[in-house]
């Protein structure tokens, strides 16, 4: 612009002067690290809704209170749950008894029916009306949602408050009892601390094996793999864990606990490492051979479990109890089963951290999971790094079965594992296949799975709603734009081929690698 111009433009118009536009202020937009969580932390609270949308609609309680509510005419009038006065009544119902209201028979409630088909619970209008000529106190009459519109909602929010609570409480405890057994203990009674404590500890116990089979899909999703197959590699893992547990004899804890954990790891690491090795050197896709050796995995157990390694003196198909050297100690006294099993876990994802963003055997994993092209061509060997990426994997799904039997069950059962391999898949997308994303996605889980008996206890809601909870989550996670659009959340740069994980795990049309 010419200086003339600019003079022209501040010129005064209409005897005043044009003020300069200022700049408007940007509106902050969150970080990569905190919209990254801010995703998930949002896809829990919607499942969670959706969840008590679920409750809302399939309790019976809930639903009569939108539709059928029971109100006792009373003279006084006196508790507003479930009483009535005479007046109001009147005003949404006519002054005698009618059919569909229940009157008060020598002590019992019987519903006015046109004709009567069951003496003990019902009564005929004509003699409903001898008893209650008008209606009165002894009559119980039944409103609609519009005559009663609070009762409703209140039902729902009760329903859906105490589902939660209960499995808040069957997950982490009740805060009160907690701290009660705190005062206690510091006072010198340590009695309380296991009762109060036990939900929390418990949830851990249920996520260690969530945390080191998560590790595992996660690890090969980063080397472009698909590993179906955990719960095979987790099975194979626990049979060889439980023979080298109970065959070796004389063995200080220190050498033979190793020992047997190593075991559990070499044996999911030869059978992760099959499919590896038929990927990289014929092209055979993973997924197909993962499922296959799932099968082969669960008929070995069961010939081993049946016949070879099956407990002396029994015809029950369980395996023989590993060798007290060779299990792993418990940190507190029963009924607490928490263990130091926990501790592997977290040492398992921290080495799998450093291995994958601290070394150059995660670099090239990383690398050829991204793109095996251009991995191939910068002179990777893509062979030994699908080998090793499932090897690495299978290894991490034996790890967590070696881990239940040297700290749990101290044998291994024919129906041994609780569909951890293929919940690990989950875990892995929820965790962004990051190993801090699948130790939260863990502990999420676990807590989850550990209030699940508690909430239908307490609350009388069926376990099976954790099972939908946990698949809303996975889904509002793995299409995040479905929350971006509930929110309105701004889009976020697009995630690299690493740190999708299973967008990297599709990659399926690779030709037979040298």
């Amino acid at each position: 612009m010419s200086s003339v111009e600019g003079n022209r433009a501040n010129l005064p118009t209409n005897g005043r002067q044009r003020p300069a536009s200022r700049p408007r202020p940007r509106r902050a937009k969150p970080t990569g690290w905190a919209q990254g969580l801010l995703l998930p932390l949002l896809a829990i609270f919607t499942a969670l809704v959706l969840g008590g949308a679920l409750i809302i609609v399939t309790d019976l309680n809930v639903i009569a209170a939108f539709t059928r509510i029971p109100r006792q005419v009373a003279d006084p009038f006196s508790d507003p749950n479930t009483q009535i006065s005479l007046e109001e009544a009147l005003w949404h119902h006519p002054p005698e008894v009618i059919v569909g209201d229940l009157v008060n028979v020598d002590g019992t409630a019987r519903r006015v029916v046109a004709e009567v088909e069951k003496e003990q619970e019902q009564i005929s209008l004509e003699e409903a009306r001898k008893l209650y000529p008008q209606l009165g106190p002894g009559v119980t009459i039944h409103l609609n949602f519009f005559q009663k519109p609070s009762v409703g909602p209140k039902a729902a929010w009760q329903a859906v408050s105490r589902a939660y609570a209960a499995l808040f409480e069957g997950a982490i405890g009740n805060p009160s009892r907690m701290a009660a057994a705190v005062r206690a203990w510091l006072q010198g009674d340590p009695s309380q601390l296991p009762q109060a404590f036990y939900p929390i500890m418990e949830s851990l116990v249920v996520a260690t094996p969530y945390i080191l089979v998560g590790l595992a899909v996660a690890l090969s999703f980063r080397a472009g793999l698909f590993n179906v197959g955990a719960e095979g590699q987790y099975f194979v893992g626990g049979l060889l864990c439980v023979f080298v547990g109970h065959s070796i004899k004389g063995l200080p804890i220190y050498i033979h606990l190793p020992l047997t954990l190593l075991a559990g790891v070499v044996g999911g690491g030869l059978w992760g490492a099959i499919p590896g090795l038929l990927k990289a050197t014929t092209g055979a896709h993973e997924v197909i051979n993962t499922i296959m050796m799932n099968y082969i995995a669960f008929a070995l157990s069961d010939w081993l479990l049946n016949g070879p390694m099956q407990r002396p003196g029994g015809f029950t198909p369980v395996s023989p109890e590993i060798q007290p050297s060779a299990m792993l100690p418990s940190l507190f006294p029963s009924p607490i089963r928490f263990h130091l099993g926990f501790f592997v876990a977290l040492a398992c994802a921290a080495l799998v951290y450093w291995l994958l963003f601290k070394t150059t055997i995660g670099f090239e994993l990383r690398s050829v999971g991204a793109n095996p092209h251009a991995a191939r061509y910068a002179g990777m060997n893509l062979t030994r790094n699908f080998v090793l990426s499932m090897f690495l994997s299978g290894g991490l799904a034996g790890l967590a079965a070696a881990n239940e039997i040297t700290g749990l069950t101290h044998y291994m059962p024919n129906a041994f594992s609780a569909g951890y391999g293929f919940d690990s898949i989950a875990l892995a997308l929820l965790g962004k296949s990051h190993p801090v994303g699948v130790v939260l996605a863990s502990l999420l889980f676990g807590t989850l799975r550990a209030g699940a008996a508690r909430m239908q206890s307490a609350a009388d809601i069926p376990i099976d709603i954790i099972s939908i909870l946990q698949a809303t989550i996975i889904i509002f996670v793995a299409a995040p734009e479905i929350i971006r659009m509930i929110y309105r959340l701004p889009k976020g740069k697009k995630a690299g081929a690493a740190a999708a994980g299973a967008g990297t795990a599709a990659e399926a049309g690779v030709e037979p690698l040298e």
